[in-house]
């Protein structure tokens, strides 16, 4: 099938760029010093591929549902719930029946409670900055030994730098994942354990020595992290069709618009146009100076999200392309809770 025959709006992903950024990633951070987050692309199939191809067998995810997936289709055997949760019932019965080993992130007595009457094991999430979750690093001990009493396996302790991973400047990153490892490694020395799980694609190489690195957004990428000049290339795309064209008026309209993209990041971006602006079902796109005149209704134009953890979640599959041929198509199956 080519791609041009599929109904828009689409995800359509380059099977050689998304293969570039396993082997790329894989080079420097083999085997367990990576834990792939499926956050960002939501697909077994994905998550099986990255297994297949580069090793890894340690996954985290957002969501109980995204392990639960992952569980239920055999992928991995190290899963991560790298958030908290208060869903007991359901956490014990994933712990039960998952064929790997379930860890969960806590930082509040009440969330260790959780995870200990379920049977995971626990990594403290500790904040570093990030305003968000995680417990100051003072409390991490504390925690770790409520964990212990109620019987629970501490494996160490996680921290995400949030509010580093997209600096631009990649000096900033470096002196901002320091002060914040800083802050992670006082608590892990008063929790102990031979985890350290931390970072994310902005900061993949920037993490001597922590045992681990969070990335997903690695494999798709996107604009927003394309601007850190990362070695990683761009392979997740939205196909569109032009369903307006107004030459006289100056704008065309394409089939993508905000229920298609997330847009925390900005507006997805359209090679040799630019965008105008974008509502519900449409993207209206304008010429720039010495470009190319506005594209025909019907025409087929590709569309680069700026973030894409949330424009996945808005699809539910990826179409795997070699130039404009279908090669397989995947389903976005870990959406939701």
């Amino acid at each position: 099938m080519n791609v041009h025959e599929l109904a828009t709006p689409c995800l359509v992903v380059d099977a050689a760029a998304l293969d570039h950024n396993v082997r790329t990633m894989a080079a420097v951070r083999p085997g367990r010093s990576l834990r792939p987050h499926v956050k960002a692309f939501k697909s077994t199939e994905l998550a099986r591929h990255v297994e297949s191809v580069a090793g890894h067998r340690s996954f985290c995810g957002a969501t109980l549902r995204e392990l639960e997936g992952l569980a239920a289709a055999g992928v991995g055997d190290d899963l991560l719930l790298a958030n908290e949760t208060l869903s007991t019932d359901r956490l014990r019965t994933l712990v039960r029946s998952a064929g790997a080993a379930i860890t969960v992130a806590v930082d509040s007595p009440e969330t260790v409670r959780v995870a200990a009457g379920a049977g995971a094991s626990v990594l403290v999430d500790v904040d570093v900055g990030l305003p968000r979750c995680g417990c100051v690093p003072e409390d991490a001990g504390a925690l770790a030994d409520l964990a212990r009493s109620l019987g629970a396996e501490v494996r160490g302790v996680m921290g995400y730098e949030g509010h580093v991973v997209g600096r631009t400047d990649r000096s900033a990153r470096i002196e901002g994942v320091e002060r914040s490892m800083a802050l992670l490694r006082t608590a892990h020395e008063a929790v102990g354990g031979e985890v350290v799980s931390v970072g994310g694609t902005g900061t993949w190489d920037l993490h001597e020595r922590s045992t681990e690195v969070q990335a997903g957004s690695y494999l798709l990428m996107d604009t927003h992290y394309a601007r850190l000049d990362l070695p990683f290339r761009i392979a997740l795309e939205v196909e569109a069709t032009v369903v307006s064209s107004s030459p006289l008026r100056g704008w065309a309209v394409l089939d993508a618009g905000l229920k298609s993209f997330g847009m925390d990041h900005g507006d997805p971006t359209v090679a040799d146009w630019q965008v105008f602006f974008c509502s519900d079902e449409h993207t209206t796109i304008v010429p720039v100076d010495g470009g190319p005149p506005l594209p025909p209704v019907g025409a087929r134009v590709r569309m680069r999200p700026a973030h894409v953890d949330p424009t996945v979640a808005y699809h539910e599959q990826l179409v795997l392309v070699d130039g404009e041929t279908v090669v397989d198509t995947w389903p976005v199956d870990l959406r939701n809770w």
